[in-house]
């Protein structure tokens, strides 16, 4: 248990430690802005760019680890829309926020918290399932959300809602393509797959921001909490406390069954790979959820208050699953 507590109490610290700087007003909001896209664009792809090359691309493209995540992402999907838009007996929420709501409980906070936190609790090996399963959110998930969330755009069905599901599947084609951590990832599994190596004027600043990419990752996203408007629900009843169970709680239960249930297909998932993708599934809900929520016209500050509450939460509910888990 003091393992535990020696791994996890620094990172979450650091999520703390940035909130604190940013409420305070030691750490400008304006400020804020510029160290996300230093992590985004600089520091986080470093890191994956370094554990992918390090790791063999059979582990990184393992058939059975991309199966149980893309199942688990799909039923958490379908679930949550179900519990929030066709719930509620006058109707529930439209197409907009019911996807959205669905991608902050299936889309866990892997990158800047993840694959850090459990590579320092597990070793090196965990990195590759947790790139896994965010490659998997990153492409397949959040297009799929960003999908649904056109459908009720001028009409339902008709060909106007066509038209805004294939522009919104467009825009989220571009995000991917924009987006340098697949990038990153994928120079990391060529530079793996044929056995090459950074010279060192390259290899060294790569080295420097990937070691830099995980307290400056946490210390941001305190910070990004920090700065979002959480207003309370307009009217009605919330539906916070279903989507923050949902993906604290509901996500790791499924991918638990589902690596299990691989194993009893004959696809047995590797132990140490089963554990990344528990946990993982045990994280917060990704950061950039709100954003991408606000871009689409959905309610961001309901989906920030998500990832607020799954942040401040999972200090205590990962820990949990972590002492369940690891020995």
């Amino acid at each position: 248990m003091l393992r535990i507590l020696e791994v996890t109490v620094p990172f979450f610290g650091l999520v703390g430690l940035g909130w604190l700087a940013a409420r305070r007003g030691w750490l400008p909001m304006e400020a804020i802005p510029g160290l996300n896209r230093f992590v985004l664009y600089f520091a986080l792809p470093c890191m994956l760019f370094r554990f992918a090359a390090a790791t063999p691309v059979a582990r990184l493209f393992d058939a059975a680890v991309f199966g149980s995540w893309l199942l688990c992402a799909l039923l958490m999907v379908a679930l949550a829309i179900v519990l929030t838009k066709w719930s509620n007996p006058r109707g529930g929420l439209g197409w907009n926020d019911a996807a959205f709501g669905a991608l902050v409980t299936a889309f866990p906070n892997s990158g800047f918290m993840g694959v850090p936190l459990l590579v320092d609790l597990l070793g090196e090996r965990a990195a590759a399932p947790a790139i896994a399963s965010m490659v998997i959110d990153m492409v397949i998930t959040s297009s799929l959300c960003i999908g649904l969330s056109r459908l009720g755009e001028r009409g339902d069905s008709g060909a106007a809602g066509g038209g805004g599901a294939g522009q919104a599947m467009r825009s989220a084609l571009k995000g991917i393509a924009l987006n340098p951590l697949p990038w990153a990832i994928s120079a990391g599994c060529v530079m793996s797959a044929f056995s090459l190596a950074l010279p060192p004027l390259l290899g060294k600043p790569v080295a420097m921001l990937a070691n830099a990419a995980s307290p400056a990752a946490l210390f941001v996203l305190g910070a990004v909490l920090a700065r979002t408007r959480v207003p309370a629900a307009a009217g009605g009843r919330s539906d916070m406390p279903v989507l923050v169970t949902l993906k604290l709680l509901v996500h790791p239960l499924l991918v638990l069954l589902a690596v299990r249930g691989a194993a009893a297909l004959g696809l047995p998932v590797d132990p140490l790979a089963a554990t990344v993708l528990v946990l993982v599934a045990a994280l917060p809900s990704a950061s950039n959820v709100p954003m991408l929520a606000e871009r689409f016209g959905a309610d961001a500050g309901r989906t920030a208050r998500v990832v607020l509450w799954t942040t401040v939460l999972a200090f205590g509910s990962f820990m949990a699953a972590v002492g369940l888990l690891v020995p």
